[in-house]
């Protein structure tokens, strides 16, 4: 058991906790953090569990939807999970007819994945519900919440990731649909 302590003791290259605020309060935004993931996630939940599908499969569909024929290597390094995580996720989606596979076009053993009419259809259901949270979330903080968030939400992840984040996350709005989408 880590001793509650050390927590407090900044390690090397991160902020004493007393830099960023108090305990307290840094407690209070880990609880938002837990509160806000379950009502952002709850609504996708809903229509996912009504297709016996679970958060893995939004997941999964979700980047595969945004970069159309991702390779399965640059999916499992997107996700940061084992082939043997995806195998059984990705066969669900595959066999229900939401995300179909190819070869890649120059290497046969490479696994292309592309969203079908069917998934990008659910794709864009589950991506509207929680665009729809964000969008209120974000009228109801203000003018420069957008920003701050952004950077918040960048900040969170880790150091050595953050450019390949900002770099998938940065395409223009509706790069998808207008075919523009990261093509890996």
């Amino acid at each position: 058991m880590a001793d509650i302590n050390s927590l407090s003791k900044p390690s090397k290259g991160q902020p004493a906790l007393s830099a960023v605020g108090d305990r307290a309060h840094l407690v209070s935004m880990v609880e938002l953090l837990f509160f806000a993931y379950r009502d952002f996630t709850g609504d996708a939940d809903a229509v996912l569990t009504g297709l016996g599908f679970g958060r893995a499969h939004h997941r999964v569909l979700h980047f595969v939807d945004r970069n159309p024929a991702l390779r399965v290597a640059d999916l499992l390094a997107i996700l940061r999970i084992t082939k043997q995580s995806l195998a059984r996720v990705l066969k669900q989606l595959v066999d229900e007819g939401y995300i179909e596979q190819a070869t890649g076009p120059s290497d046969r053993r490479e696994r292309r994945l592309t969203t079908t009419a069917k998934g990008r259809t659910l794709a864009e259901q589950l991506l509207l519900l929680q665009t729809r949270r964000i969008a209120e979330a974000l009228e109801v903080a203000g003018p420069e919440a957008q920003r701050h968030a952004e950077a918040f939400l960048l900040a969170m992840v880790g150091a050595d990731q953050r450019d390949d984040v900002r770099q998938l996350t940065a395409r223009s709005p509706g790069a998808r649909k207008a075919g523009q989408g990261d093509q890996r």
